[in-house]
């Protein structure tokens, strides 16, 4: 049995809502340790779209996944929190009040004052293409996220899918494939009619070439595509040489234990919580960004932000019990300059 890692809030989720409220609770002097089930850290931003750019943070007219994640880290250096990467918390138990016993599939053991789930939607992966042996081409020369446009840099490429990624991806790897084709089922997308307007513009130019169709078959060896057998809609077949492909068909997003920890859901998928505090229906557990619901709810980074101020205030009450919490302005707050090492620099 291992020792417990003892500290002040435990946050599920090291995505940017989970980072931003490691900088809200270390303003507040309340320590915090991040698990998540990824291999690194920044959740949907890392995983899905480190290089699309993103443009409604405030302050930031444009920035990556990466480089938000990136910022988000520098910002909360100060702070020292511990990260425990590819572990899935599996239970959490109220042992005191406030005390959480919560383990994780590693075997690790945290006891904390305070739990902050910020997972997103869960654990995600995405929905694998119905294509008789894709499984050996995965990772390969079949890719579900583009991590490094360089990558693709002269490849022929097949993008499959009519939402936002395959069309987004579309534009933004174009000028570097040496071809690029974008097969989709139908003549409608479930993207932004922008993204579509200008997919269609490229296409009228001859500078990519766009198939109606579902692809039946890949070929090719040791894992390296050659091509891929497409049957059209008016049901001929048709063969595209590609040196890799990128299937867009959306994620599964999976909750894992997150339904059996005795917290109210709603629609089996969100978290309910208080709009003044984000505290579920347990008190001492609260929730942030995607995985949570309340009326008028945004999906948005920066709402998450805001989320996460909030909770930090209620989190205060629970890891300080008695202790009165003064607001203070980083601007002018001189023991709160001091935390964030910048006291003095002006």
């Amino acid at each position: 049995m291992t020792e417990p890692i003892k500290t002040d809030v435990l946050i599920i989720g090291a995505g940017p809502c989970g980072l931003f409220a490691v900088f809200e609770l270390g303003l507040l002097d309340m320590k915090a340790h991040l698990v998540d089930i990824l291999d690194k850290i920044g959740g949907q931003c890392a995983e899905l779209y480190p290089e699309k750019p993103i443009y409604d943070i405030p302050g930031i007219p444009m920035c990556t996944g990466k480089s938000l994640v990136d910022s988000l880290m520098e910002q909360i250096k100060p702070f020292g929190a511990q990260f425990h990467l590819q572990e899935m918390v599996e239970s959490i138990e109220r042992i005191g009040d406030p005390l959480f016993r919560v383990k994780t599939d590693a075997g690790k053991t945290f006891e904390c004052k305070v739990v902050l789930i910020a997972a997103g939607g869960g654990s995600f992966q995405p929905k694998r293409p119905p294509i008789p042996g894709i499984e050996a081409y995965e990772e390969k020369s079949v890719f579900y996220a583009v991590r490094k446009m360089e990558a693709f840099r002269g490849k022929r490429l097949l993008i499959v899918g009519g939402g936002d990624s395959a069309l987004d991806w579309t534009l933004n790897l174009a000028p570097i494939a040496s071809h690029l084709t974008l097969l989709h089922r139908r003549d409608q997308f479930r993207a932004a009619p922008d993204s579509v307007n200008k997919m269609m513009t490229l296409v009228g130019e001859g500078k990519i070439d766009f198939v109606l169709g579902q692809v039946t078959e890949l070929q090719g060896e040791g894992g390296a595509i050659e091509k891929a057998l497409v049957k059209r809609n008016d049901g001929s077949n048709f063969e595209i040489a590609c040196d890799a492909i990128l299937p867009f068909f959306g994620l599964t997003m999976k909750l894992g234990p997150v339904a059996n920890w005795g917290i109210a859901m709603k629609d089996g998928e969100l978290i309910p919580v208080d709009t003044g505090t984000f505290e579920t229906n347990v008190p001492g557990i609260f929730a942030i960004g995607d995985i949570n619901w309340y009326p008028g709810k945004l999906k948005l980074i920066l709402s998450g932000f805001h989320e996460g101020a909030l909770m930090a205030q209620k989190a205060y009450q629970y890891c300080f019990p008695g202790k009165r919490l003064v607001f203070q302005y980083t601007t002018s707050s001189t023991s709160l300059q001091k935390k964030l090492g910048v006291a003095g620099t002006r």
